[in-house]
């Protein structure tokens, strides 16, 4: 058992008590934070003390809450604030760590956070009412592409279930109830799970059961066996293989290279109410997209950063390796994947995509979330605000694709480009 997970049994998941025998490390932190901050304001040519931002386009609201939960894409909202990029726009970023994405949801939909570090299928399912309680929203930027994974228990790696095809192979000779955890029911991981297991001939709806367990509480409940297998955000996969309890199996670039993954969500309410202080936090966050991923060297530092007990809380070499691109699947097999977790890519991975947030749709349709087809094309311009999204590139001075829409190749061969999003939700022979 892990010194910093203590799961409690409440039922069929258990869930973690935070530990307060690893008191942070205050001064080492403040000094690591001051370095970082030094380092990046240098490289961007900023003064962090400077305020880009004034007279009408000054923002409305001075500090903004930002929820996030405790995963590696989380970063590029901390960094901004502990950069200081959101000082160049006006701007103070209060990072707020939540216990789950259902907290995320609910303290969104109230007004207690300002916007948050959110999964792309939460804000449309919120927006649709298939997530909670209808509200809309909108998604102000892509945080990140790429980066997640599905874990398999060691137990069933044993038993020759290391990848999709030897899982499916051993669920037909070894007949038993399967469980598996993905974070929200209309989220990303959800959608990743589902579509990794249909596309090797196993109905998620119909062949096992799928439960909901917050990021930060999956290795525990692997430990405890709550469950045969995960989808979740780094670092809890590699966690996984580190204690010796879980392979990974697939990474969700595997099923989709360069997907999106979490966004910068709000309500539309905040964004109509305060559209400066949104362009703001797109602007800072952009920015600090931009230094994650300008070199290896940042990498690092944002990995030793985020590791902190106030953010992710947990080993810093848990998290570097593969936002380096370092991967091992825990069965002696390593590889270095070009298509890991990526913050900017010269500002492809920000762009609020209609065809991203319709694709999530096209998802909840085939898996029974979504009743009836919605006007997929009508709901995406409304929730993803390229307009904000273009004045916050232009303030940062980041390119903008012409291009509303963009074309993928998913694992199966089956191609998305967001043309006939009806059609395709319809064209699975797996579905609910």
């Amino acid at each position: 058992m892990s010194n910093r997970e203590t799961p409690i049994n409440q039922g069929n998941v258990y869930k973690l008590t935070e530990q307060t025998d690893r008191e942070p490390n205050f001064q080492r932190r403040n000094l690591l934070q001051s370095a970082v901050l030094a380092a990046g304001a240098g490289m961007m040519g900023l003064s962090t003390g400077g305020v880009w931002a004034a007279g009408s386009d000054k923002p409305e609201k001075e500090e903004v809450h930002i929820g996030f939960i405790p995963l590696t894409d989380c970063a590029s909202v901390v960094m901004a604030s502990v950069l200081g990029f959101d000082k160049k726009y006006g701007i103070k970023i209060i990072p707020s760590k939540e216990s789950s994405w259902a907290s995320v949801r609910d303290k969104l939909v109230n007004g207690e956070l300002d916007a948050a570090h959110v999964l792309y299928g939460l804000i449309y399912g919120v927006q649709l009412g298939v997530g909670g309680n209808k509200k809309d929203m909108s998604v102000l930027m892509t945080l990140n592409n790429n980066g997640q994974a599905i874990t398999l228990s060691k137990k069933l790696a044993d038993k020759g279930a290391v990848d999709g095809a030897g899982l499916a192979r051993l669920m037909q000779t070894d007949k038993r109830e399967y469980t598996f955890a993905q974070t929200f029911p209309t989220g990303t991981h959800a959608m990743w799970l589902y579509y990794w297991l249909a596309a090797h001939g196993i109905n998620p709806m119909k062949d096992a059961k799928v439960i909901t367990v917050p990021p930060p509480q999956m290795v525990a409940n692997m430990r405890v066996g709550n469950m045969d297998g995960y989808c979740v955000g780094e670092p809890w996969n590699h966690r996984a293989i580190a204690d010796g309890i879980g392979i990974t199996a697939a990474t969700t670039q595997d099923i989709w290279k360069d997907h999106p993954e979490k966004v910068l969500g709000a309500t539309a309410e905040f964004v109509q109410k305060y559209p400066n202080t949104a362009r703001a936090m797109v602007a800072a966050i952009l920015e600090a997209s931009r230094w994650i991923d300008a070199s290896l060297s940042n990498k690092t530092k944002m990995a030793e950063t985020i590791a902190d007990k106030s953010y992710v809380n947990t080993s810093v070499d848990v998290i570097n390796q593969r936002i380096l691109g370092r991967y091992q699947n825990g069965l002696g097999k390593t590889w270095d994947d070009p298509n890991y977790m990526k913050f900017f890519n010269d500002g492809a991975v920000n762009f609020p995509y209609l065809s991203d947030g319709m694709w999530f749709l096209t998802q909840h349709k085939r898996w029974g979330l979504l009743k009836t087809d919605p006007d997929y094309l009508a709901v995406a311009k409304a929730v993803n605000r390229i307009d904000v999204y273009k004045d916050a590139a232009a303030m940062a001075k980041v390119a903008v694709p012409k291009d509303v829409m963009r074309s993928s190749k998913l694992m199966d061969g089956m191609v998305w480009d967001g043309k006939n999003p009806a059609a395709y939700a319809a064209s699975f022979k797996i579905k609910a």
